[in-house]
């Protein structure tokens, strides 16, 4: 199965951290609140501006820092889905296991300016900025990958699949 996700663009820069995403207050509020201080320290009042399926398009070094529940939280927040220049390693699985595709695809932060309207087709790479016309090759997520989100996530496909 494909998956691709279409939406408004949220553009961010390199090295987002996770303490950036998820503030330390957060760690303090029941778990269904903690999205309402995602990006609080450097864009406040987003969380009020994001609608369902928007897709946020970073830099170098997206989701660096600590493990915290990046994922659940942006999905939270209605993201469909992340692309950057690179994703760290811990981050892009905390997307996954949450079911956020999440990938890299070199050079996508230059692609868009916010507010733009993106595509990004997790199985193939592609990567089409629908304001522009202009595209680029990323990396295509591996098919147990894909699977994961489409599953919604890994504790749902375990439950599914034993």
């Amino acid at each position: 199965m494909s998956l691709v996700r279409e939406g408004r663009v949220w553009k961010f820069g390199d090295n987002i951290n996770t303490d950036l995403i998820q503030p330390r207050e957060a760690f303090y509020l029941p778990e269904t609140e903690q999205s309402r201080l995602v990006f609080s320290a450097n864009r406040p009042g987003w969380v009020d501006e994001v609608r369902d399926g928007d897709l946020i398009v970073a830099g170098a070094n997206f989701g660096m820092g600590s493990g915290r529940p990046i994922g659940q939280l942006l999905r939270r927040c209605g993201i469909g889905g992340v692309v950057a220049d690179s994703i760290n390693g811990l981050g892009l699985r905390y997307c996954i296991v949450t079911s956020l595709p999440a990938m890299e695809c070199n050079g996508v932060s230059s692609l868009f300016e916010e507010g733009q309207s993106g595509r990004i087709d997790y199985s193939s790479g592609v990567v089409t900025n629908l304001t522009t016309g202009k595209s680029r090759q990323g990396r295509a997520l591996p098919q147990l990958l894909i699977d994961t989100v489409l599953a919604g996530g890994v504790v749902e496909m375990l439950h599914r699949e034993g």
